[in-house]
């Protein structure tokens, strides 16, 4: 796999039947290795080591309704009450974050409502921080850490 614009992590990963697998810490299980789960994991240990969310906040690709349709996000942080804090969408890294991808966040944070936003295709990060009263979301150079947020 490519080098990514994150710090260097330790994986671990499983040959089985040609197919290169990565363990996910979040799941507790190995997870076929594609391009996207490349960039997801690198998310995780950069929520983990670099913004020290503790593993017990962090979701990894659950299903959620929008508008009626089944959709899945990628990464989410929740706050200790259980809200929703960091809504991240990973992109394969040759894919561009266009205006679709934030269009797609948008819609999916309708209804999840989290405060800030992280687009991602392994080299290209963008952070937002959502202003719910006047409909729109501010764009930041990094998510908060753990520590400044939990010690409000």
């Amino acid at each position: 796999m490519q080098q990514l614009n994150f710090p260097v992590y330790n994986f671990r990963f499983k040959n089985s039947e040609n197919k290169v697998s990565i363990f996910d810490e979040i799941r507790k299980k190995f997870i076929l290795l594609t391009p996207e789960e490349w960039v997801r994991q690198h998310v995780i240990q950069f929520l983990l080591a670099e913004k020290k969310y503790p593993k017990s906040l962090i979701n990894v690709e659950k299903v959620l309704n929008v508008n009626g349709l089944r959709k899945r996000y990628d990464v989410v942080v929740f706050n200790p009450n259980g809200s929703i804090f960091i809504l991240v969408e990973c992109k394969s890294p040759e894919i561009k974050t266009a205006q679709a991808t934030f269009d797609q966040i948008a819609r999916y944070n309708m209804s999840l409502k989290a405060q800030f936003l992280m687009v991602t295709n392994g080299h290209n990060h963008y952070f937002c921080q959502m202003d719910f009263e006047n409909e729109k979301y501010e764009f930041l150079k990094e998510l908060p850490n753990y520590q400044l947020i939990n010690s409000k």
